[in-house]
């Protein structure tokens, strides 16, 4: 039968089959406020790297994006981790400025922004992980409404922040799932220090467990794997507004992501697909080792995993229990042979090392190492200093309290400057101090600078023992 006029089927067909304002839409990267995403549709990014929808887990359903194009669903981020939908009839939709995700009667996660007046709000999935809300057209991430990089999940991907917008108050950190099977927010998690130097810390709840050392210009102090190399580029920013961490991809082939894992175990692992057998191939991971634990040598004790006693007190210092250390009882740590002396001290260079915890380190980006031990030395509360850019050798970290969490690589680490007596460093306080104030010096790394002093003093008294001897032989031949 011809159909000459459709439009009453079409209307029949309204009538018999109603449906939402919001259409749903399959295979394309964005949502606006006209379509919806519901349990059988999936976003994908512009070059296929990325797909969000919706995944489930037990009985319990959630939003997430993973891989798109690798054989293991690897799931990046988890919208919902802490809501999980109990049906599998979710809806995502862009309502009054603000994405939402409903179960057809209830909000189970939204982005919670405020009134925004936006003409034309768009939620995309960019080729980089990250789904962004912002006006239809407008790719200036500065001006993006919300974005899932401010909200990780267990997964840091390339160009991810991980740390402080301090201007906006936002903290950005890494939190793992409870289990394997549920990616509910578990106990373990990964921050920026914000007290301090720059540096990652990692707790069990609240409980410290392991710290990155604080950023020298190259790496953590603590980290002496983060070399520079053809494959990755790390970078630590620190601003009056921001404070963070993020790494990039030298080699865009490469497909990699760093992993907090519900074991507490940070992970960088990266895609081996042409092995036969695809699977993610664990590059590096810490703790590594029991030298990692966090003051594991307690203060002033270095831990080095290469010596037969791991705990070792640094030198001028011993053990403040004896026999609980013989037990293997560590984290007392050390006290000083000798009280310090102020106007008598040297430093004792100590090499490779990851630097003492930092919360109330002073630190000064402008100052030279040298000036950096001058101010040390004339500060009697002050304790270590070290420099703050390796590369540079410039800038200047000073310690006013115990050190603690010290360790001693093979290799990696950097130069820490600690105080002591001149005593402890096998000089004579009261000459030592009389070269002090005669030649105006002041005592650097392992007395170097004293012992110029001190033999340039000896020098010139054997110069006048000599010219007397001299003398002495001319009078006698008059």
């Amino acid at each position: 039968m011809k159909i000459t006029n459709p439009w009453p089927f079409f209307i029949l067909y309204l009538a018999l089959f109603p449906f939402s304002s919001k259409i749903s839409i399959a295979a394309q990267d964005k949502i606006t406020s006209s379509t919806s995403l519901s349990a059988n549709d999936t976003l994908i990014s512009l070059s296929s790297t990325f797909e969000l929808g919706f995944f489930t887990r037990g009985n319990s359903t959630y939003l997430g994006i993973w891989y798109k194009r690798i054989s293991i669903r690897t799931v990046v981020w988890v919208a919902n981790r802490d809501t999980p939908l109990s049906k599998s009839t979710g809806i995502l939709r862009i309502d009054g400025g603000n994405l939402i995700l409903g179960d057809g009667t209830t909000v189970i996660w939204s982005t919670n922004l405020s009134k925004t007046a936006v003409a034309q709000p768009i939620a995309k999935l960019l080729d980089s992980g990250n789904l962004v809300l912002s006006e239809e057209g407008d790719i200036n991430s500065e001006s993006f409404l919300w974005q899932s990089f401010d909200y990780p999940s267990d997964t840091l991907l390339p160009g991810m922040k991980l740390g402080w917008n301090l201007k906006a108050d936002l903290n950005r950190f890494l939190t793992s799932w409870k289990n394997d099977d549920d990616p509910s927010s578990g106990d373990y998690n990964y921050k920026m220090d914000p007290n301090g130097l720059a540096q990652l810390l990692l707790r069990f709840q609240s409980q410290l467990q392991y710290r990155t050392g604080p950023w020298n210009g190259v790496r953590f102090s603590g980290v002496p794997e983060m070399k520079p190399n053809s494959v990755y580029g790390f970078f630590c920013v620190s601003t009056p507004n921001e404070v963070y961490y993020t790494y990039e991809l030298l080699n865009s082939s490469l497909i990699s992501r760093l992993v907090l894992n519900r074991t507490g175990h940070i992970q960088r692992y990266t895609w081996d697909g042409e092995s036969g057998g695809s699977s993610w191939k664990l590059y590096w991971s810490a703790p590594k080792d029991q030298c990692d634990e966090y003051s594991k040598c307690g203060p002033y004790g270095t831990c080095n995993v290469n010596s037969p006693s791991v705990c070792d007190c640094v030198k001028g210092f011993e053990p403040k229990t004896p026999k609980e250390l013989s037990l293997g009882v560590t984290s007392a740590g050390c006290v000083r042979k000798a009280k310090l002396e102020c106007s008598g001290d040297g430093f004792l260079k100590l090499t490779a090392m990851k630097l003492p915890d930092s919360p109330q380190a002073f630190v000064n980006s402008s100052m030279s190492l040298e000036d950096c031990r001058v101010e040390c030395l004339n500060n009697c509360s002050c304790v270590a200093y070290a420099s703050a850019d390796i590369a540079s050798e410039s800038g200047c970290i000073r310690w006013a309290s115990d050190l603690i969490d010290l360790k001693q690589f093979l290799n990696g680490g950097q130069d820490l400057y600690i105080r002591l007596p001149a005593s402890e460093l096998g000089f004579d306080s009261l000459f030592y101090k009389h070269a002090m104030r005669t030649r105006g010096c002041q005592s650097t790394g392992m007395g170097r600078t004293f012992l110029i002093g001190f033999s340039s003093l000896h020098v010139q008294v054997l110069f006048l023992m000599v010219r007397a001897s001299f003398a002495g032989l001319k009078r006698k031949e008059k």
